[in-house]
């Protein structure tokens, strides 16, 4: 089972930014899908495992962006 966290992002503006994000988000363990939007300044991670909401925020902040849980 599959469950659907979703983010809102701030400071994307191109598919780089987009890039930037997923190479991070991917990286932790448990994701199994990254769907992420410069024009909507949304991120949808998919994971199969729990994976806790700081490590997806440390992951972006660390692509050099800020977010918050919607």
């Amino acid at each position: 089972m599959s469950t659907t966290t979703e983010f809102q992002v701030t400071g994307m503006t191109c598919g780089h930014c987009e890039m930037a994000i997923r190479s991070e988000v991917g990286q932790i363990a448990g994701v199994d899908g990254i769907d992420v939007s410069a024009q909507t300044g949304k991120l949808v991670v998919s994971s199969t495992a729990p994976v806790d909401d700081a490590a997806i925020l440390a992951a972006v902040d660390e692509a050099g962006y800020a977010a918050v849980r919607i």
